[in-house]
């Protein structure tokens, strides 16, 4: 549904933010054969990224001129409880430090790293959300800070660890850094999001 408006909306001339849809068909696929996408999905997926980083004039991983993308879930019907939408998907160790260049606000660019690190964990690798929550807490009450916006640049990036240390604990691998990695991750979380209770 969410795509299916997006793309009425591109199509009447209204300026929205350039990407793809990945049908409904593709999720029933998903279920009916293990939980497997469709063979052809992988050559799709590679002309579908490859469009977008020409449209946008960003490339997927590249850390002076990097693509970040956001998943969204979406169905036919409204289902409460389907995946949260993940945001910045395609930041890693070395297009975070894009972000802070571009962007000339290291401290912003370091804290949109860490709430990705939050959001990927939580909802695509399954890792506790409180585990993450109380290093930040931590963090602020060590330096005897009442607000996120009190931590520096250099804090976050402490945070930032111990976000990614979090999830190598929890998992046994480390927070992923590949974009393709990080798309395809979130894809299945979605599909999967469909089968909760």
């Amino acid at each position: 549904g969410k795509g299916a408006g997006l793309a009425a909306m591109s199509q009447s001339g209204v300026p929205v933010p350039a990407g793809f849809t990945l049908t409904t068909d593709v999720c029933r696929y998903y279920y009916a054969h293990g939980r497997r996408v469709p063979p052809e999905l992988e050559n799709q997926m590679k002309t579908s990224i490859t469009r977008l980083e020409k449209v946008s004039g960003k490339k997927f991983g590249d850390p002076k001129n990097y693509l970040l993308v956001s998943v969204r879930s979406g169905a036919k019907f409204s289902m409460p409880g389907m995946m949260d939408t993940v945001l910045n998907l395609g930041l890693n160790d070395e297009t975070v430090e894009g972000l802070a260049r571009t962007s000339g606000d290291e401290r912003f660019a370091w804290d949109s790293y860490r709430r990705f690190i939050q959001m990927y964990g939580d909802v695509v690798l399954g890792v506790d959300h409180g585990l993450f929550e109380e290093a930040l807490e931590i963090a602020k009450e060590d330096n005897g800070y009442y607000a996120d916006t009190e931590l520096s640049a250099d804090e976050w990036k402490t945070l930032v660890a111990q976000y990614k240390s979090i999830v190598d604990e929890e998992l046994g691998s480390p927070f992923p850094q590949d974009p393709i990695e990080q798309l395809w991750g979130a894809i299945s979380a979605v599909f999967d999001s469909w089968d909760t209770e």
